[in-house]
């Protein structure tokens, strides 16, 4: 296990799971362009959850290496869906936001593939 490793699967988990806190508190940044992109607000809680477990999937991985490659290939996913979602929109100005998420757990997952 690399320092490079754990370092990025601590930051991507944190940011991660910020992210699911922001989208359960319902920051103003979070939301308003969840409902310009038309996502319906039944969802936000379990947007909100994938993204808590996928960040404690990442930390789980750093003991349990299988666990944390699911998480990071999970969270890979959800990131894309992010990406496709705001293309969908037509929201270029915001592609910017789910890339900053997708990145950092995209490079957990690369290093722990390596590791």
């Amino acid at each position: 296990m690399t320092i490079a490793y754990v370092t990025v699967t601590i930051i991507a988990a944190l940011w991660t799971g910020f992210s699911a806190y922001s989208i359960w508190a319902e920051a103003p940044y979070v939301v308003d362009p969840l409902r310009h992109y038309g996502v319906p607000e039944r969802w936000w809680f379990a947007l909100g959850l994938a993204k808590a477990a996928g960040a404690a999937g990442l930390l789980a991985g750093l003991a349990v290496p299988a666990i944390g490659t699911a998480a990071g290939i999970g969270l890979v996913l959800y990131f894309l869906g992010a990406v496709a979602t705001v293309l969908r929109a037509r929201s270029y100005g915001t592609l910017f936001a789910p890339l900053m998420y997708l990145v950092p757990a995209a490079a957990a997952l690369t290093l722990g593939l390596l590791a």
